[in-house]
């Protein structure tokens, strides 16, 4: 739960911008707010309500729905663009599954290029291949996918030399014709963190999504909040979620165009997760910064009440471990 000592502060201290001096509060992005709060107004203890989401036993479909968070092609894409390493899985000649990390390029279409090395002569000719590409989040999730494809070597010169300038581009390096590989994509499997469930992704739509804008800025977006402005994570969960658990600590694990990703720990050592959108779709890191500044504003004026609840709360919130006192 928030201190009581720490309810007089205002909406997210700017970590983008120079701060500003003001009397009673220090906001996230170079927003003064518009009212000096009464010092009998006090923040009361930090409760959500959770409402669990059903476990699930079987992998899904990937069936496109209007929703607050990317779609698993998107997620595939995203970690693609941000991985540059993974675990390629074949058979070998002795027919025992083998499995070596490679380094991997991808190419627009998302089609994974990788180097096998010498190790390549191990396979046997099946052709049929995966490789899985994990991303750590913040240190709190790994999302990862498996592409299921076939792999063949390049055999026309003019896709061997874009091939190899999408290499140097990645590397710095060279890349030997010999070992060039191209895994063309079957399908794909995503997966939210480990012990989830998976959903399949359709090679067509793997190619056809779009890595997240914002997957260059996520990774520090996220370090910079969770590192100086905790206090408004929680006020974040305190406002923006309808919950009856206490929480003890919350912390940001990634953003993206929709939204973005918060981890509760509660005093009983559960861990949930709670997705909480923008209140609009996003296109760059500016877009974002805007967006944290006027929910953080909002969330500042509820708590006070400034500002009446004008918005639907985030009801549904995923238990995903208990913590090891």
């Amino acid at each position: 739960m928030l201190p009581h000592a720490q309810s007089m502060t205002s909406p997210l201290q700017s970590i983008f911008s120079p701060k500003l001096p003001i009397s009673h509060s220090k906001p996230i992005f170079n927003y003064k707010p518009r009212f000096d709060p009464p010092k009998s107004l006090l923040l009361q203890p930090l409760r959500c309500s959770v409402s669990l989401a059903p476990e699930q036993t079987h992998l899904q479909s990937n069936v496109t729905t209007k929703s607050n968070k990317p779609s698993p092609a998107e997620i595939s894409r995203t970690i693609m663009e941000l991985s540059s390493v993974g675990t390629f899985s074949t058979t070998a000649q002795d027919n025992w599954p083998l499995a070596v990390g490679v380094r991997f390029a991808v190419d627009p279409e998302g089609t994974p290029i990788v180097c096998l090395s010498a190790s390549h002569h191990h396979f046997a000719n099946d052709k049929r291949s995966s490789l899985n590409v994990q991303l750590e989040q913040s240190g709190l999730r790994t999302t990862q996918c498996t592409i299921q494809g076939s792999l063949h070597r390049p055999d026309d010169e003019i896709l061997l030399k874009k091939i190899k300038s999408l290499w140097a581009k990645r590397f710095g390096e060279k890349a030997d014709n010999e070992f060039i590989h191209i895994l063309d994509v079957q399908r794909v499997l995503q997966m939210d963190n480990f012990m989830e469930d998976g959903v399949w992704v359709s090679s067509s739509d793997y190619g056809l999504a779009n890595a997240d804008p914002l997957k260059d800025s996520a990774e520090r977006l996220v370090h910079e909040i969770n590192t100086n402005n905790m206090e408004d994570v929680l006020r974040f969960c305190n406002v923006f979620v309808d919950s009856d658990v206490q929480v003890s600590e919350a912390k940001m694990v990634w953003v993206d165009r929709l939204g973005f990703d918060i981890h509760l720990y509660s005093p009983q050592n559960d861990v949930f997760e709670v997705r909480i959108p923008f209140p609009r779709e996003v296109t760059d890191e500016k877009g974002a910064k805007s967006s944290f500044n006027g929910m953080s504003q909002t969330a500042w004026e509820v708590e006070k009440n400034y500002h009446t609840l004008e918005f639907e709360k985030v009801k549904q919130l995923k238990k995903i471990a208990s913590k090891v006192q």
